[in-house]
C-alpha cells in the first residue's frame, strides 16, 4: 500500500483518525508518520492527557500538589502533570499516593494484569524446574519413593508442555 500523504513510499504506518464522528483512515510512511506524529504532539501531547487525568482526582489533591515536591531533584507534582514524567527515580516514592489513581484513570487498574513477557516466563518455568529437581533429590535422599515418582512426574509434565509451546 502507498502513502496517502506523499504517494511515494511504502505505508508501515496506518492511523484512523475520528473527528466530529467522520473516520478517516490515513496509511504512512515512516516519514510523514513522523511528521503527523510531530503536529499530533503540537496540538495534542501525552503530557496534556496525563495533566487532565491527574487533574480529575478529588480536590484535596489539587491544593495538595501546590507545594509537593521530589526531595532528590525538586520537581513539583504539578510540573509533574505538565510534563508527562518524571525528574528522577525518587519521583516515584515522592509521589507515590498519587501514583495508583492516575494509573487506574489511565490503563484501568494500578496492577498489572497482562501477558509476562515469553522471557519472563521462561524464567519462572525454568526456577519452578529447579525446585521441583531439588525436591526430588530430597526425596530420594530420604527414601520417599512415591513422592519422588509424583515430583519426576510433574517435571515430566512441565518439561514436555515446555517442549510443545518452543515448536510454536
Amino acid at each position: 500500500m502507498i502513502c496517502d500523504v506523499c504517494g511515494k513510499a511504502e505505508a508501515t504506518v496506518h492511523l484512523t483518525e475520528i473527528i466530529n464522528g467522520k473516520v478517516t483512515e490515513l496509511h504512512l510512511c515512516e516519514e510523514c508518520a513522523r511528521e503527523k506524529g510531530t503536529q499530533m504532539e503540537q496540538h495534542f501531547g501525552i503530557s496534556d492527557l496525563l495533566a487532565g487525568l491527574a487533574d480529575l482526582n478529588s480536590d484535596v489533591e489539587i491544593k495538595q500538589d501546590i507545594d509537593l515536591k521530589c526531595s532528590s531533584c525538586g520537581m513539583s507534582y504539578k510540573d509533574f502533570k505538565k510534563m508527562g514524567r518524571f525528574g528522577c527515580s525518587q519521583c516515584y516514592e515522592s509521589f507515590k499516593q498519587y501514583i495508583p489513581s492516575l494509573l487506574k484513570r489511565v490503563h484501568g487498574s494500578a496492577k498489572y494484569v497482562g501477558e509476562m513477557p515469553k522471557t519472563g516466563e521462561y524464567q519462572v518455568v525454568k526456577d519452578e524446574l529447579q525446585e521441583l529437581r531439588n525436591k526430588l533429590r530430597s526425596a530420594i535422599g530420604k527414601e520417599e519413593y512415591e513422592e519422588a515418582a509424583k515430583i519426576r512426574d510433574q517435571i515430566r509434565k512441565i518439561e514436555e508442555k515446555r517442549a510443545k509451546d518452543e515448536k510454536k
